[in-house]
């Protein structure tokens, strides 16, 4: 007879085996999930939440979408796995479908198990295409959690990884909100950067420089939407100078912003592009590489040194094939582009409006950053950088009044992100609104006019 699952049993096992990512261990009291559907999950005590962090920004099609479910099932009873250097039906429609949908000749799709991977590999490419070396970054991004990808990411979780040999180095992207600049408009912010990155570059020695990798919008780092030209001027550069240009839209590909890719919105074509997390919505993990046909010709006659066993595995990519084409049918891009536009922007313009926490709204499509502040004349934001422990408090509890009123928040350091399934309805979206509305007055209370 099987045992009677409660959240308590799912909780101790847990406790007891499994050892959880970016936290200390001791410290964390991980919700049990009993289920999920569209824009929600429950707990097993019937507490059921409005999922607007589309868990870590990658349910992109919800939970449990019936058409993607019974893809994995019918991928599982025809063919579980194969090595990666068969060709197989399902991994070749997956990569035709997402090459159809990527910017210029980006035709080629080199599949791993996630976007750090992807990164990775990504990074390689670029070296041994260039022949160099050095890799550009920004500070405020998040690349991945692997050797190379860490080294690349501009927020702390590097620190602790950070080998100082890895070959890379950083740059201050766009960000009028708390601009390095003092730029006071976004042309400003735009033309600033760009002689920054171009000093960076001259500085650096450009024949030493393989990659420049920037996340299209930056994600967990704050949703910072670039102005208009600097992709286009960071194009121009990696031009110049025979630089790889990597776009990272891990997080904001496949619909998220409104578009299949985030730079379509500029229309800006990279030589490479790293994707994960909305290509199948995180069903089975999957990720890859777009690569322009300049950088597979290199691989031409040339064996590119790497692989996993996993690549373009056939479950994820069945899950992969459903989800596209479900977009596609469904008109799931349009429905972000839609609910962002209508709904999302006005809603949080009108809590920017009323809250004094709220210093600045910013995003596109189902993709969008709060800024929490103390002032909304300082600007001094509501905790201190990578703050813990109890400088962390206000968050904290902001935090937990969204759960507690049954919306799920996705919070880094000063900044909740408004992040819901590229499904999600209007009344779903306007239901999220109101709960963080509320939730909001918590943070109010920090603030200096408090």
């Amino acid at each position: 007879m099987t045992p009677h699952v409660t959240g308590a049993t799912v909780k101790a096992a847990d406790r007891a085996h499994v050892f959880h990512s970016w936290s200390a261990q001791a410290l964390i009291d991980p919700l049990a999930v009993a289920g999920a559907e569209g824009s929600y999950f429950w707990d097993y005590d019937g507490n059921r939440f409005l999922d607007f962090s589309s868990q870590l920004v990658n349910t992109n099609i919800g939970h449990q979408h019936p058409k993607v479910v019974a893809a994995v099932q019918e991928q599982a009873a025809k063919l579980c796995t194969l090595a990666p250097g068969f060709a197989v039906d399902v991994r070749s429609e997956a990569a035709r479908l997402i090459a159809e949908r990527t910017p210029g000749d980006l035709d080629k799709v080199f599949f791993t198990n996630g976007g750090a991977e992807a990164v990775e590999n990504a990074v390689r490419m670029a070296r041994l295409h260039t022949g160099r070396q050095k890799v550009l970054s920004a500070y405020r991004s998040y690349h991945g959690a692997t050797a190379a990808a860490i080294n690349l990411t501009g927020d702390p979780r590097r620190w602790p990884s950070d080998t100082a040999s890895a070959g890379v180095v950083h740059f201050w992207g766009p960000f009028l909100y708390r601009s390095p600049f003092h730029a006071t408009t976004e042309q400003e912010e735009c033309e600033r950067a760009l002689a920054h990155l171009a000093d960076t570059i001259a500085f650096e020695g450009p024949q030493s420089v393989a990659a420049i990798i920037l996340e299209s919008v930056p994600g967990t780092a704050g949703i910072m939407t670039p102005p208009p030209g600097y992709l286009a001027g960071v194009r121009e550069l990696c031009d110049r100078y025979g630089i790889v240009f990597i776009l990272d839209e891990v997080m904001s590909g496949f619909g998220r912003t409104g578009k299949w890719f985030a730079a379509e919105h500029w229309d800006v074509t990279p030589d490479l592009i790293t994707f994960a997390k909305g290509v199948n919505s995180g069903y089975v993990p999957l990720g890859g590489v777009a690569i322009s046909a300049a950088i597979a010709e290199t691989f031409a006659t040339r064996p590119y040194p790497g692989g996993l066993t996993y690549s373009g595995h056939p479950l994820a990519c069945a899950a992969a094939v459903a989800t596209i084409n479900t977009m596609e049918e469904e008109g799931i891009v349009e429905n972000a582009a839609r609910i962002g536009a209508e709904v999302i922007a006005p809603g949080l313009a009108d809590l920017a409006e009323r809250h004094p926490s709220v210093g600045e709204v910013r995003g596109l499509g189902v993709f969008w950053a709060l800024e929490l502040v103390r002032d909304k004349g300082t600007r001094e934001p509501l905790v201190p950088y990578n703050a813990s422990g109890a400088d962390n408090a206000p968050m904290a509890e902001f935090a937990a009044a969204c759960k507690a009123s049954g919306l799920w928040p996705f919070v880094n350091m000063n900044r909740t992100h408004v992040v819901p399934a590229c499904t999600v309805t209007e009344a779903e979206a306007k239901e999220g609104l109101a709960l963080l509305d509320e939730a909001l007055t918590v943070a109010d209370r920090h603030t200096t006019g408090a």
